[in-house]
């Protein structure tokens, strides 16, 4: 399976000869650059590049084009190469300045093996005036090799880009370069222009009469609605069944001032313009007149794991569309009786007697059958989206299943880590029946807030703050459960601050795995210390990616993904404590480092507008059912249900056991 990396994310290699190939749509210069153990390069001679295509184990093209490949022999590299650097560069056309990448469709990079087969790709998003771009690199640590995404920029170009790298004579190398390219520009290919994305399904509910965004402007039938954004900076999914980009179940955001800004755009060139087509149906077909009979994993996608998600993805935006038709047509039915009945009964005659009766009954008659119709089209959708959650919810994998999924008997320590996790469940009011797994793509890009305090949905009755906390610990721990099982061994830990203890019935999962990279913290100075640990952790990442220097991190230094959980926010944390765990939720998700909040926002309500901030960067989760989730591009608040462990199963015990066998098996 092809491990699709985002900014900062490293997987193995397990080839030692490679291809790297460049997709681009205007003609790109391509450098590779080998590196000491520190990452220095020591001269001209470690630099591939169009005027000196090759080098020992490495090869580079040597004209500028649209498309390249370079051939890498790992084993062929000397043994003073511990890293080989990927280098795109725009070329700047005679007399003109060079075109920027924001201007240009984002590079795609793959590395493959020598049949073609992916092992890794990136896009690299988010250029804007950079004319140059550190790629990604292969390095080599404790013997093993490995590829990561780098995609940092430079405004400056090769030149630029050359001298951050500490090369000796960086410009005048930059230099021979462009004229390098200059000789062979008139060769360079440009790429074709892209196809028109496929309709992956060619079931299509109907579009709702009004858009939120629009003021109850009316919109015809099929009219693709506004690209909507998605929560936590995770991208809103590839092109939907229906043609448009809605909002995906992972999109779903909160409408309170918790809600955060705009969506980072991971969308795939490939997966946009030219998707592969669905695998055949094996269903058999239905007769003429009858919907299909659904198919698990029959959406567009290069992976059944990316299929079942855009199929899942599809079945929210269905539902949402299919919800909003049948509630602007109930909304049309009595709109037009009250105007019916208000033209009749403006004549005073008619508003007594037989004809007011009449009048009446008739508007109210016409009212029914139109909510009759509407209904039974609503019951029709219904019943085929509950037929295709029948097939699909039993074929996702463990990190989209629910919990009481069999696939998580068979649980095994995956590894690679999965495109999404499953946070729970979305439905609606008018279609019980029917759950959609809320999905949230990793690596995260946001922190979850779990809300320990009263929400509406509880009655009147439920007034034990304690049992609510409780909960909210409980659904705390089920996510990060859900966390630690989806990644691979060593790839993810978790801190608990527990100021006060209060939390400790609700850990005991976690803590008596020994899945915890320690005892949770506890007290004024375990709080400080772990907040102080995280905090320089985040700085030290971002000094070692500003300067292009992650192989210098201190030597131990540990890698994988941090989550810390939070409970019992804010008793036990002073001023400094509180300005750490905003920085941490700020700068934290790029850094690695994620934050898991049990709090209720009322009680930290002494803190006035400070905390804020706080707040709108992370995600509000619920312990219990609560429609506090809302999909910005109908409008409809979905009804969040949390991921909840059957009473009395073992499973989350059984994951959590196996997870801290593989940690431990994993340490060196």
């Amino acid at each position: 399976m092809t491990a699709e990396l985002v900014r900062g994310q490293n997987h193995p290699l397990s080839q030692s000869r490679l291809e790297i190939r460049v997709s681009a749509g205007t003609p790109v210069v391509t450098v590779a650059a080998l590196g000491d153990e520190d990452g220095r390069i020591h001269g001209v001679e470690w630099v591939a590049h169009p005027g000196s295509p090759t080098r020992p184990g490495l090869e580079v093209s040597r004209q500028a084009a649209a498309d390249h490949r370079l051939a890498v022999d790992l084993d062929a590299l000397a043994d003073a190469v511990h890293r080989v650097g990927v280098l795109l560069a725009l070329p700047a056309p005679a007399g003109q300045g060079p075109t920027r990448f924001g201007t240009v469709a984002a590079p795609f990079v793959a590395v493959t093996g020598l049949d073609g087969t992916e092992v890794a790709s990136y896009t690299i998003t988010g250029l804007e005036a950079e004319t140059a771009v550190v790629a990604l690199e292969l390095y080599r640590r404790q013997g093993v090799w490995k590829v990561r995404a780098v995609g940092q920029g430079y405004a400056g170009g090769l030149a630029e880009l050359l001298t951050d790298q500490a090369l000796p004579q960086a410009r005048q190398l930059a230099g021979s370069i462009d004229q390098a390219v200059a000789r062979g520009l008139a060769r360079s290919v440009q790429a074709p222009p892209p196809r028109p994305s496929e309709d992956d399904r060619s079931r299509r509910a109907a579009t709702p009469a009004h858009h939120p965004d629009q003021g109850g402007g009316t919109a015809p039938q099929g009219t693709p609605g506004p690209v909507p954004p998605a929560y936590g900076g995770q991208p809103a999914g590839p092109p939907g069944r229906g043609g448009a980009r809605p909002a995906h179940p992972g999109g779903a955001v909160d409408p309170s001032p918790a809600t955060a800004g705009g969506p980072i755009d991971y969308s795939h060139p490939r997966r946009r313009s030219a998707a592969p087509p669905p695998p055949p149906p094996t269903a058999p077909p239905a007769p003429p007149g009858q919907p299909a009979q659904p198919v698990a994993g029959d959406a567009t996608g290069w992976s059944m794991e990316e299929r079942l998600y855009n199929q899942v993805w599809g079945m929210f935006e269905d539902l949402a569309r299919t919800t909003a038709a049948y509630r602007s047509a109930v909304d049309f039915a009595e709109s037009r009786m009250d105007k019916e009945l208000e033209q009749v009964l403006s004549d005073p005659r008619n508003r007594i007697g037989g004809q007011g009766d009449a009048a009446r009954e008739a508007a109210g008659a016409r009212q029914a059958e139109l909510v009759d119709r509407a209904r039974e089209a609503l019951d029709r959708d219904l019943a085929q989206l509950v037929a295709e959650a029948e097939v699909v919810e039993p074929a996702l994998p463990a990190a989209y299943a629910r919990w009481d999924n069999p696939v998580w008997h068979a649980y095994r320590v995956p590894m690679e880590i999965p495109m999404a996790l499953r946070l729970g469940d979305l439905r609606l009011p008018e279609a019980d029946r029917i759950r959609i797994p809320m999905l949230l793509r990793l690596p995260l890009e946001r922190g979850l807030w779990i809300d320990s305090g009263r929400t509406d949905a509880l009655d009147e009755s439920f007034t034990d703050a304690h049992a609510m906390r409780r909960l909210a610990m409980e659904a705390a721990v089920a996510h990060a459960a859900r966390l630690l099982a989806v990644h691979p061994a060593g790839e993810f830990t978790v801190h608990v601050v527990d100021p006060a203890g209060s939390g400790a019935q609700p850990l005991v999962p976690l803590t008596r795995s020994g899945v915890l990279a320690a005892p949770p913290a506890q007290g004024a100075a375990g709080v400080a210390d772990v907040l102080g640990r995280l905090t320089q952790r985040v700085d030290l990442v971002q000094m070692a990616l500003r300067g292009s220097a992650a192989d210098s991190l201190p030597p131990g230094f540990d890698t994988s993904q941090q989550l810390l959980i939070v409970n019992d926010f804010p008793h036990g944390f002073d001023d400094r404590a509180v300005n750490q765990l905003r920085y941490l939720a700020d700068e934290g998700p790029a850094s690695g480092v994620h934050l898991m909040m049990v709090a209720d926002r009322e009680e930290a309500s002494g803190y006035g507008p400070l905390l804020d901030p706080l707040w709108r960067s992370l995600l509000r989760l619920t312990p219990v059912a609560d429609s506090h989730l809302a999909d910005p591009w109908v409008g409809h608040a979905w009804t969040y249900e949390p991921p909840l462990v059957p009473p009395g199963s073992q499973v989350l015990q059984q994951v959590l056991t196996r997870v801290a066998e593989a940690r431990r098996a994993w340490r060196p």
